[in-house]
Order: C-alpha cells, then sequence, then structure tokens
C-alpha cells in the first residue's frame, strides 16, 4: 500500500516517530509536512533527535486563523493526493493538520486513518475537541489509543472501523526514558534547579494565552507557585508573543523562581519532565507524557480528553484556579500507576490494522 501521512506539530512529530519506521517496513509512505509549527525549535529538532524520516513534502502553511489555516493546507493536500495517488491517508490527533488531512482525504474519495480516535473532553470551546469529533467522522479506520476512546465512537455511532490499539506514545516513551533519566540531573542543574524540587510547565492553547484576562491569570499563576517551588518554564513562540504584547514579557522573566526556557526538543524535554515534583500544563499531549513518567500533572484546564489520567489520580484539572492549584501540587503521588495506554506494541498494531483496509 502507498500511504500519505500528514503531520505538522509537535505531538504528531512524536506519534510519527513511533510509526513511520514500522509503517515503511511494510509499506511505501510519502510523509507531508503542513508546516503548521515551523519554528526548528518545534519541528526540525524532533526529526534530528528522534530519527524520523526527513518529509518527503513540506507545504509550508503556517500562521492565520484556525479556518484559514486548515482551508490552506485543504487545497494543497488536494493537489499532493492527485499527485501521490495513496491508497489511505494518514493523520495524528487533534490539530487543524488533522482536520485538513482528513477533509482532503474525504473529499479525494481517499480513506482516512485517524490515529487517536475517540478521545473527548466534551467541551466545543477547545478548537481541538472540534477538530477531533470532525475528523471522526471523516474517517474509516479509527485507532483507540484507549478502551474510553472506543467506548467514545461506538456510542456515537462512528460510521467507521474503531480498533484499540494502545497509544504509539507509550512507544517512544519506553525507548527514551531510560536514556532521559540518565541526563535528568544534569539538564536540571543547566536550568538551575535540582532533581525534584521543581515544576515543569507549558502554556500555549489559545483559551489561555489569546484571551489577556486569562493570560493575566496564568502569569499570576506561574509567579504564585515559583515563589514555593521553582518553576522551569520552557515558552511556546505563541504564548511569548501573547506576554510580549500584553507587557508581561519582561516581569515574568524577573519572577522570582521562574526559570524562563527557549523552547525545548523532546529529549531534553522528557530527561527534565522526569525529575519534576509535577507538571503544570494545558498540554493534552503532555498530561499523557507526564502520566508515562510517573509525574504528577496539575492541568491548567476545566476539562480533558485523558480522563483515565484524572480517574487515576495522576491528573487534576485547576483550570487557572491558583487555590485549586497549590492544593494539587501539595498533594502525594499515587502508590499505583496502571498501564492505561498499552504495552509499547501500539505503532504494530497501527500498521496491522492499516494493512487491512
Amino acid at each position: 500500500m502507498k500511504v500519505l501521512t500528514v503531520v505538522g506539530n509537535r505531538p504528531q512529530f512524536v506519534k510519527a516517530a513511533a510509526v513511520s519506521g514500522v509503517l515503511r517496513g511494510v509499506h511505501d509512505e510519502v510523509l507531508v509536512h503542513t508546516g503548521q509549527h515551523y519554528d526548528d525549535a518545534l519541528s526540525g529538532v524532533f526529526f534530528r533527535e528522534l530519527g524520523l524520516a526527513r518529509p518527503e513534502l513540506e507545504l509550508g502553511i503556517g500562521g492565520g486563523s484556525n479556518a484559514s489555516q486548515v482551508e490552506r493546507m485543504v487545497g494543497a493536500l488536494a493537489g499532493v493526493l492527485a499527485e501521490v495517488e495513496p491508497d489511505a491517508l494518514l493523520v495524528y490527533g487533534d490539530t487543524n493538520s488533522t482536520l485538513a488531512g482528513a477533509r482532503a482525504g474525504d473529499v479525494a474519495g481517499v480513506p482516512v486513518v485517524h490515529v487517536e480516535a475517540g478521545m473527548r473532553s466534551f467541551d466545543l470551546e477547545m478548537p481541538e475537541e472540534v477538530n477531533r469529533i470532525a475528523t471522526d467522522r471523516l474517517s474509516s479506520l479509527l485507532l483507540c489509543s484507549s478502551e474510553v476512546g472506543r467506548e467514545n465512537l461506538l456510542r456515537e455511532g462512528a460510521d467507521g472501523r474503531a480498533v484499540g490499539v494502545g497509544d504509539v506514545m507509550v512507544d517512544v516513551a519506553l525507548r527514551w526514558q531510560p536514556r532521559a533519566r540518565e541526563r535528568t540531573a544534569d539538564v536540571a542543574r543547566e536550568y538551575g534547579v535540582e532533581p525534584g524540587g521543581y515544576v515543569l510547565a507549558t502554556a500555549h492553547r489559545a483559551g489561555n494565552v489569546d484571551d489577556p484576562g486569562r493570560l493575566g491569570e496564568l502569569f499570576r499563576l506561574l509567579c504564585a507557585i515559583a515563589l514555593r517551588t521553582p518553576v522551569v518554564f520552557p515558552v511556546h513562540p505563541r504564548t511569548r508573543e501573547r506576554l510580549l504584547a500584553a507587557g508581561l514579557w519582561e516581569g515574568l522573566l524577573g519572577a522570582e523562581g521562574v526559570h524562563v526556557a527557549e523552547p525545548l526538543g523532546y529529549a531534553e524535554f522528557t530527561a527534565l519532565l522526569c525529575g519534576a515534583r509535577a507538571m503544570l500544563t494545558d498540554s493534552g499531549g503532555v498530561q499523557k507524557e507526564a502520566y508515562l513518567a510517573g509525574v504528577p500533572c496539575v492541568t491548567l484546564r476545566p476539562s480533558t480528553e485523558w480522563v483515565e489520567t484524572v480517574e487515576s489520580g495522576w491528573n487534576t484539572l485547576v483550570d487557572l484556579d491558583l487555590a485549586a492549584a497549590l492544593r494539587a501540587l501539595e498533594r502525594a503521588a499515587p502508590l499505583e500507576r496502571a498501564p492505561l495506554y498499552g504495552d509499547g506494541h501500539a505503532a504494530e498494531r497501527c500498521v496491522a490494522a492499516i494493512g487491512e483496509l
């Protein structure tokens, strides 16, 4: 089979790193990078570190509103599909690139395969939730990271075939965590902190950084937490732009206990994550990475698609409530951590399911 894979942002590069090598051992893959994340710190470094093959095609479509970005991607992918003539189109997750790939494949009559299908936060104000639902409705093969995802699809009456395969992020974590843990102490000290004595933080969701009021709440929350426990904060380019525009950037740089960093590659980020006392984030993928690393997560959102992490006690939803965040950070980690997302062989199951299309 010839499979056209569409990627565009950090989590998708990580997931593709698990699947692409296995897929290319059986089928012919053409990898397309939409350009949604075009900064080298959010794109090129992941290809280099994770051994992901360079994209055969790069569309260079970044920036603009969600709607305009998706439309431009769909148009460009239509031309790619006509030229490549694949037997299937593979997408990951819930980004604009995901939705654009699914829409382009549907229009071209090419079966769409969705990795990480069925995940739901049930918050339609999140663009990612809308993308997830729309992509699942357009997909012929729905590859689910957990039983919760498969149950969501069955309840919704999805037309595509839903298959539980496990989470490909587990495949990557099992491969990378041992070497990341060996580097944890050295990497932590590069940022002026000690293993186990800091909180690692990320924030980039539009709902938190595009609204000036919520951005101010986020700023105050980070600064207040840092007065108790040092915070290492790799700043996403989008977040940096919003902080600069709001006049908060200099205040963040000068805040006591806040260690501002550039965006990190997968290896360095994982090393810091493994040594953190807790993870503070609004990212869906990072919530799951924290669980896989055995690090308690405090999520700066009112809802999550990774409900299993909350139910297990490893993840706490606090939105931007400082008091709730402080309480969550004081809790001890649970004693048990079940293998919620599989055994590290999800990529093989994905490829086997694709072969049955």
